[in-house]
């Protein structure tokens, strides 16, 4: 249980560390005579999709099977985050990167929100752990230099609550299911989502001098972030998950500063100890219920009662 649980810290650090990134790709690839926010998401998520079942498709074919129940969630789960992206890369070509990383980083506080209506309240401590990090981010939000499109901020919320939302519906999926196997479904149902998007409502072609490196180095974070993101849910739930991805805010922030030129204030210094101390918390928290609630906003979405080692037959 202790050495599950450390798997499940550790990939979900590292899938904070990749999702950091994120923004700072996006940006660099997004702008005139570069990528649109719809082209960026669909050449992400859909190069990111295919690499990965390319992969198991030659390494590892048997975590490309998925029983159907299983394959409904994930594919909801896909779909709402699919949606969720547009959202987002719409929301970070109207902020800056860091700006739009703060405010995406709200998105425990609505895992927390799902989970209360799917019957899992959070702890004590994980309250607190939220309260300390809401105030961390609004401490590393004052920067009155900074000017806030107001539609950019809704944007990077829906995003957030999205995002948020298909933590816990993927993790009934994690329960007996290996989390490649679920990467990889979860992909491809965002694919179905984002690509028909960009043809419609975009379908613009980057220009000549477009930016690939930034592309390929999103689409390289995307791969990875899922892959430990869902590593980590299946071993230490949605919500420890999604507060530890916090962590990601951090190095957001770090390389927007060393690599787009975007500066902190003093107080922001102040948020970011605050933050770090809400996620350190972490060693003190109680492992996630073995099984699914069959109760709350989510019940129906309860995995069949299969043997735990079913996918190790």
């Amino acid at each position: 249980m202790r050495k599950a649980r450390q798997k499940g810290i550790n990939a979900a650090l590292l899938s904070a560390l990749f999702l950091g990134l994120a923004p700072v790709f996006g940006k660099a690839a997004m702008g005139a005579d570069k990528f649109s926010p719809f082209a960026v998401v669909a050449f992400r998520t859909s190069l990111a999709a295919l690499l990965l079942a390319a992969i198991l498709a030659l390494f590892n074919r048997r975590a490309l099977y998925i029983y159907p129940a299983a394959l409904y969630v994930t594919m909801l789960a896909g779909a709402i985050n699919g949606i969720g992206s547009i959202f987002y890369y719409i929301g970070l070509s109207k902020l800056n990167a860091s700006m739009a990383q703060l405010l995406y980083s709200l998105y425990p506080f609505f895992v927390a929100f799902w989970l209360q209506l799917d019957r899992q309240p959070p702890s004590r401590l994980t309250l607190l752990r939220i309260a300390v990090a809401i105030v961390s981010i609004y401490l590393l939000t004052r920067n009155a230099d900074i000017a806030l499109d107001p539609s950019g901020v809704a944007f990077m919320l829906i995003a957030a609550a999205l995002y948020a939302l298909h933590l816990p519906i993927n993790q009934r999926a994690l329960y007996d299911v290996p989390a490649p196997t679920v990467t990889v479904y979860t992909l491809l149902a965002m694919s179905l989502i984002v690509v028909p998007a960009y043809f419609i409502f975009d379908g613009s072609l980057p220009g000549k001098s477009a930016p690939w490196a930034p592309a390929l180095a999103l689409t390289a974070v995307t791969f990875f972030s899922r892959l430990t993101l869902f590593f980590g849910v299946k071993h230490i739930g949605g919500m420890q998950t999604a507060i530890l991805g916090l962590a990601e805010l951090i190095v957001a922030i770090v390389f927007s500063h060393l690599l787009l030129g975007e500066e902190l204030a003093g107080w922001q210094w102040a948020g970011m100890i605050g933050l770090s101390f809400s996620l350190l918390f972490v060693w003190f928290e109680k492992p996630p219920p073995s099984r699914p609630s069959k109760h709350g906003l989510l019940g129906w979405l309860q995995p069949p009662d299969f043997p735990t080692d079913f996918y190790k037959r």
